[in-house]
């Protein structure tokens, strides 16, 4: 059930209520409310952190720079003179509740998930008198400010609100609010990444999970494991560098989010022949679709004790570049047939006495334990609970794919999880096929609409003592069809909608949350992301016009 009391003055007939999450608390007037050309945000803070006031100097460009009309008939035109009678902000007070702790919106963001703190109380006045911004946390803050920065438009060089007063209480019903990139598929500029971070915590997303190598391109520079990159990735000019990541994840803790980084293992791994042909079984067989799902074919060695100390070695590298409290090893799609076949992985069975399945398990738990020794908590995919029988620490956290009916399971295995299904959340379906000689339609059509999406319930048929294992979840984007040039497109608004669903809970109205939608892709726009359009403008300046019953 949607926990939200959204309560207005009276009804909106001239306005779109712009905030996306929606709050959860929220009560609104009718008055307008210019920002006062000296307007200023205090920290009332005593040595405020670097980031927090980073963000303050943000949403004050923001507030400038957006120019974003109202959508209605005329863009607000008609607002110029209740305008001159109304009143000015001057002040944003921005202040912990006493007591708390003053760490900067980096540490708070990289606290383990569940543990963070990201509520926070908004009061604007509509006689001009200071607006309050209070949170018990500088991650709770950075959340408030971003509430603030979409209530503002522009019209007649006056930045404004139709709908002072405003109160909100807000905080999120799941902690892992996130997106998944690909970087391996195809390479994403450093550019690219930051611009989608900065739309992330637009939309108040905590999490970002980066695919960053696959079978096809290994583009993440490891120290002391150099030669994966610089043998596997697809050009020189296209690797993260230990400077890059340290460069992204910073970017991306001063917005709120943490960064967990997904290693696959042991399939998807093919790329890593290209420098270590030792410990990659099936590497580009042929035919690709007996020894993988995609091509190219190729999976670490898992019964070779020398392949699984090469792993734990790298994921432990892995591990000491990324701060987050969160890694994950992949562990979908294991091609079995790929074994069968490699005499190597056969001999290594015959001489240990283990089947697969046995070696699968003590890869598992050395894997899992080179990346506990750097203080990371293990994520994986579903199959690693529902497909094997591996040994698996109780805080695992399980990523759920395949199918949403799936996630019941992983939770009826006390396991806890972050939903990510194909059938809701991929964002690449409906595309078409990408291999070369099928003319067949995707493998997870159709497209998934931003109001398919929208309509995900987290606790379906999870029981009321499994809902805590529900962490939140996520919208994925697999990137066989997608590069640098649609990244924006194919992302936005789209992924909006799951922001939603996991900070304002599900049960939202798909009518009341389009025309919010439409406000939140023409702001992205105005900040340099290039997000779809949703509808005709005609419809985005009527709301409800456009419905099927109007």
């Amino acid at each position: 059930m949607r926990l939200i009391a959204v309560l207005f003055a009276v009804a909106h007939v001239s306005g779109v209520l712009a905030l996306w999450p929606l709050p959860r608390s929220l009560e609104t007037g009718t008055n307008a409310l210019k920002l006062a050309s000296n307007f200023d945000v205090q920290i009332d803070i005593p040595h405020a952190p670097s980031d927090l006031k980073d963000a303050v100097s943000r949403t004050k460009s923001l507030l400038k720079s957006d120019k974003l009309g109202r959508l209605v008939v005329g863009r607000g035109a008609s607002d110029h003179n209740t305008l001159q009678r109304s009143g000015s902000l001057r002040t944003l007070r921005v202040s912990l509740t006493p007591g708390s702790p003053v760490r900067s919106i980096t540490e708070e963001a990289r606290l383990a998930i569940g543990t963070r703190s990201e509520g926070y109380t908004l009061q604007i006045p509509s006689d001009g008198s200071s607006a309050t911004l209070t949170a018990n946390s500088t991650l709770g803050l950075l959340r408030g400010l971003t509430t603030f920065g979409q209530l503002w438009y522009e019209a007649s060089g006056e930045i404004y609100t139709m709908e002072a007063p405003v109160s909100i209480t807000d905080s999120p019903a799941f902690p892992f609010r996130g997106f998944m990139l690909d970087t391996s598929r195809n390479f994403f500029p450093v550019a690219d990444i930051k611009r989608t971070l900065d739309a992330m915590s637009w939309v108040k997303m905590s999490q970002f999970h980066w695919h960053v190598v696959d079978s096809q391109s290994f583009p993440l520079e490891v120290p002391g494991y150099t030669e994966l990159a610089s043998k596997g990735a697809y050009d020189s000019s296209m690797v993260y560098s230990p400077k890059d990541v340290e460069d992204i994840v910073a970017y991306a803790g001063a917005r709120g989010i943490d960064v967990m980084i997904e290693i696959d293992t042991p399939g998807h791994t093919a790329i890593i022949s290209a420098a270590h042909p030792e410990h990659i079984a099936c590497a580009q067989e042929s035919p690709w679709t007996t020894f993988a799902n995609e091509p190219p074919a190729g999976q670490l060695r898992i019964a070779s004790p020398a392949t699984t100390n090469f792993t734990a070695g790298l994921l432990s590298a892995v591990a000491r570049m990324f701060p987050s409290s969160l890694l994950s090893t992949g562990g979908d799609e294991l091609n079995t047939e790929c074994y069968v076949q490699d005499a190597e992985t056969q001999a290594d069975l015959k001489a240990s006495g283990q089947t697969l399945e046995q070696a699968l398990d003590v890869f598992t738990r050395a894997t899992h334990a080179a990346i506990r020794a750097e203080g990371k908590t293990p994520a994986v995919w579903e199959e690693m609970v529902l497909e094997h029988n591996v040994t698996l620490g109780n805080d695992t956290v399980v990523m759920v794919w395949i199918s949403s009916a799936n996630a019941a399971a992983v939770a009826a295995r006390n396991f806890r999880l972050v939903h990510g299904p194909s059938d809701y959340f991929y964002l690449d379906c409906g595309a078409g096929e990408w291999i070369g000689d099928d003319v067949a339609n995707s493998w997870c059509d159709p497209f998934k609409t931003w109001q398919k999406s929208y309509t995900f319930d987290p606790l379906a048929n999870i029981s009321a003592s499994q809902a805590h294992l529900v962490l939140g979840g996520e919208q994925l984007l697999w990137t066989e069809q997608s590069g640098p040039e649609n990244l924006d497109s194919i992302v936005w608004p789209r992924a909006a909608s799951s922001a939603e669903v996991f900070w304002s809970g599900p049960g939202g109205d798909l009518n009341t949350a389009l025309p919010r939608l439409h406000d939140l892709a023409f702001r992205l726009r105005q900040r340099g992301v290039k997000a779809i359009q949703l509808q005709p403008m005609w419809c985005a300046l009527r709301p409800g016009q456009c419905n099927i019953d109007s």
